[in-house]
């Protein structure tokens, strides 16, 4: 067994502060697309919790924290009511709601991955769990939003490549019986950096060699 890296009610604080920031780029893309208040709504709810969603529902924790836990489902509407209302003062605060979204990344990676691993799973999956957990509501996201994920564009900053990192670096650490608070904060601070070091930048992903297509990508 291994140390948790933060008290439940620490990490329960920090699930709440990262489903808020991810609820808050669903409602803005919501906006963005011209959504009505429940269309931003789903789109909130979705983004934050899509993610440990698919984890819970695949590990067998059931029924998920989404639903056993009301803070889970409030915080993201309250997301909405804040976009819903003061989006023009939300999206110019873009850079600081980047900097708490790489934060959950982070954590969401790591958490997902160990608790995953609690629930009986190989490290491999584990780790694979937990890049699901940080990037899959963003995907479900887009695809309500009739676009390309975002994790899937060659054209956008490096977002599954950090949550990979962090989740590899936690399957690792538990392979050889290393993973303490220490640790796991250092997987967490590892992929934080990496994503903001993409957005930065602008790091991202290679495309195929040799590409020869003359095909223009679109926005």
């Amino acid at each position: 067994m291994y140390e948790q890296l933060f008290t439940p009610t620490v990490q329960h604080t920090l699930d709440l502060i990262g489903i808020f920031v991810f609820a808050i780029s669903g409602a803005l893309l919501a906006v963005r697309k011209n959504f009505d208040v429940f269309g931003i709504a789903v789109l909130a709810e979705v983004t934050a919790l899509g993610g440990g969603l698919f984890r819970d529902l695949i590990i067998g924790a059931v029924p998920p924290a989404a639903f056993t836990d009301l803070g889970y489902f409030v915080t993201p509407l309250l997301a909405t009511v804040l976009v819903f209302f003061l989006h023009p003062h939300v999206e110019r605060l873009q850079t600081g709601v980047n900097i708490f979204d790489a934060a959950g990344l982070g954590l969401f990676c790591v958490a997902g991955t160990t608790k995953a691993y609690d629930y009986g799973l190989g490290l491999t999956a584990s780790a694979c769990l937990g890049l699901a957990t940080a990037v899959g509501g963003g995907v479900l996201r887009d695809v309500l939003a009739n676009e390309v994920p975002s994790l899937l564009r060659w054209d956008r900053d490096l977002y599954a490549v950090p949550a990979i990192v962090g989740s590899a670096m936690v399957a690792l650490c538990i392979r050889y019986e290393a993973l303490t608070p220490l640790t796991s904060g250092l997987a967490v601070i590892t992929a934080f950096v990496l994503r903001l070091l993409a957005l930065r930048f602008h790091w991202r992903a290679p495309r195929a060699w040799n590409r020869r297509s003359t095909v223009v990508e679109g926005d």
